[in-house]
């Protein structure tokens, strides 16, 4: 019975982590263009890919930690027993995601936004 009940809690855990993440998309995701309402060059700069504002190391460190967190945070949920445990662990991987995304673009919205932007990556003035 035990193994039972804990196939259904990695199973509920597992659907509460997916509609996290696809929360976590739906928010952050700009909304629908209409393509037959934009010419070629309006719909190119609407879909226009962020400035890279993470040097390559630490885009690879973020890449590297992301994984690592949501790997433990994985590992970490199948043990867990009571609420609060299960959410700071759907936590872990829900930053995770975020360090392995903004790794992988190369952007920081939070960079941006404090205007943070590495020596090497400044243009020469």
């Amino acid at each position: 019975m035990r193994g039972h009940a804990q196939q259904q809690h990695c199973q509920s855990t597992v659907g509460v982590v997916v509609f996290v993440v696809l929360l976590t998309k739906s928010t952050q995701s700009a909304p629908p263009v209409r393509s037959e309402s934009l010419d070629g060059a309006s719909r190119r700069s609407r879909l226009r890919r962020p400035s890279v504002n993470i040097t390559a190391p630490e885009r690879a460190g973020r890449i590297v930690i992301g994984l690592l967190a949501i790997i433990a945070g994985a590992v970490l949920l199948v043990a867990a027993e009571n609420l609060v445990v299960v959410l700071l662990e759907v936590l872990l991987m829900v930053a995770g995601v975020d360090l392995v995304v903004t790794g992988a673009l190369g952007h920081c919205p939070l960079y941006r936004k404090l205007g943070h932007i590495p020596s090497s990556l400044r243009k020469p003035t």
